[in-house]
């Protein structure tokens, strides 16, 4: 459990690391329709995995800046043209690097003198996290899923709440950056 919130905390980007978004969409929908919004409701018997409530609000509120932003406002349920959710998954990857650490030769003298090298390979593995938060808009008339975006970075432990905030706020202004999709042509 502690993973999955460090993975939303910790989205976490330095300031010389670089996101991984992408979104997919339906292409069939006008996404000019969209102009207010409301949460799914989780239910209440969900046995998954839920995010602690601070990490919770930071995310929620950054999605909400992003579709006020974007002219998309907040309203009740039965009303709302889209409704929200965001999804948080933490893979573990292993990296493997083989690399020459030593050239060099060895003289030989003897029946058979002459030069021979060596070279000698280290292989270190490492074992690290990638956390991957997915903001989903579901059509609130249709019940289809009509955008996905998807951001995913290595996992990196913040420390302060201020950091967290601001990484959370990189994480979603990556992932909406391409909403609403641009018409294809």
């Amino acid at each position: 459990m502690k993973k999955l919130f460090i993975a939303v905390a910790v989205l976490a980007l330095s300031a010389c690391s670089t996101l991984k978004s992408t979104s997919d969409f339906d292409p069939s929908v006008s996404f000019d329709q969209y102009k207010t919004y409301s949460w799914v409701v989780k239910k209440n018997n969900d046995a998954g995995y839920h995010l602690d409530g601070l990490m919770d609000q930071r995310i929620r509120a950054a999605i909400e800046s992003q579709l006020n932003q974007k002219g998309i406002s907040k309203t009740d349920k039965q009303t709302a043209d889209l409704l929200v959710n965001y999804i948080t998954k933490v893979d573990k990857k292993i990296n493997i690097d083989t690399f020459n650490s030593h050239y060099g030769y060895n003289p030989y003298y003897g029946p058979r003198w002459g030069l021979g090298g060596s070279i000698q390979t280290e292989t270190t593995v490492r074992e690290y996290e990638v956390g991957t938060l997915m903001v989903d808009l579901v059509d609130n008339k249709t019940g289809k899923l009509v955008w996905r975006g998807t951001v995913a970075d290595t996992v990196r432990e913040q420390n302060t709440p201020e950091e967290r905030i601001q990484i959370i706020n990189k994480a979603i202004d990556a992932v909406m950056m391409n909403y609403p999709p641009k018409p294809i042509q």
